[in-house]
């Protein structure tokens, strides 16, 4: 396996950002799926992200502790998680979510859920993510919840992403910017931090809320774009040393399997690399 990922404010100018992603109102939209049935559909793109939930949650067996991720594609993994302990496919599963609409989800599907103080080991984790690069790297934080998300990803036995083909990138940085998690009053400091290091940051701000996102920590998130991220393991360790940075997106070597969803020919097919 692959473990483990690892002054003055004179003259700032702060940039405000909508959010680089829908994924936390796709997300939400998700949270109201009816749990009785998957909704009937004929998008090829929902057909694939729900195909793709339920191949992650077939690696799943009895008796483990499961890290459950974020995002509209985790979701459907949750939802038919849920629908192979209510069948009797599966037994004494207990999760453990990366993010109050994980925990939401979980509670909707009968998965019983338990905390890291609780257990000793978590057997795997699934989760989405923003980008994937052809080393496994990643780039999440498009729902806001990547602190929490690498905390149990990378904890986990056997870490699963699960993507639609579009997430694949030949570098990471190149479709999608990078969140880094900060302490509300380390901002203005830790913007001028990231912009020493060639880095434009952009304070993230609500959709259909006045203000900036705030984190389930009750954080701020700052979205970076860098010119290249040549050296992703250095730039992670980098931007955690800031003074006030919680966290930052970059997931790298965490991930041992990721699961692509495509459309061929108009139907959904899933495949491993």
């Amino acid at each position: 396996m692959a473990h483990r990922c690892g002054g003055s404010v004179t003259g700032l100018r702060l940039k405000f950002a909508r959010p680089t992603t829908s994924h936390f109102h796709e997300n939400m939209k998700a949270t109201l799926t009816n749990k009785e049935q998957t909704p009937m559909t004929s998008d090829p793109i929902t057909l694939m992200k729900q195909e793709v939930g339920k191949a992650a949650a077939a690696r799943v067996k009895s008796g483990s502790v499961v890290g459950l991720g974020t995002g509209s594609t985790t979701a459907y993994a949750i939802q038919f998680l849920g629908d192979r302990l209510a069948q009797g496919e599966i037994t004494n599963i207990v999760g453990i979510p990366t993010s109050f609409q994980a925990e939401v989800l979980a509670k909707k599907y009968g998965i019983p859920l338990t905390t890291l103080d609780a257990v000793d080991k978590i057997d795997v984790a699934i989760d989405g993510a923003d980008e994937v690069d052809p080393q496994k790297n990643l780039i999440k934080g498009g729902g806001a919840a990547h602190t929490r998300e690498k905390i149990v990803d990378t904890l986990a036995e056997t870490f699963i992403v699960v993507v639609d083909q579009g997430k694949l990138v030949d570098r990471l940085g190149s479709t999608f910017l990078l969140p880094v998690e900060v302490l509300p009053m380390a901002i203005a400091p830790v913007m001028r931090a990231i912009q020493a290091l060639g880095g434009v940051p952009e304070l993230r701000m609500g959709i259909k809320k006045a203000g900036p996102v705030v984190t389930d920590q009750g954080n701020l998130v700052i979205d970076v774009k860098f010119a290249s991220i040549d050296d992703p393991a250095g730039l992670e360790k980098t931007l955690n040393n800031i003074p006030g940075v919680l966290e930052n997106g970059l997931f790298v070597n965490c991930t041992d399997v990721v699961l692509v969803g495509e459309v061929i020919d108009g139907k959904p097919s899933v495949r491993e690399f």
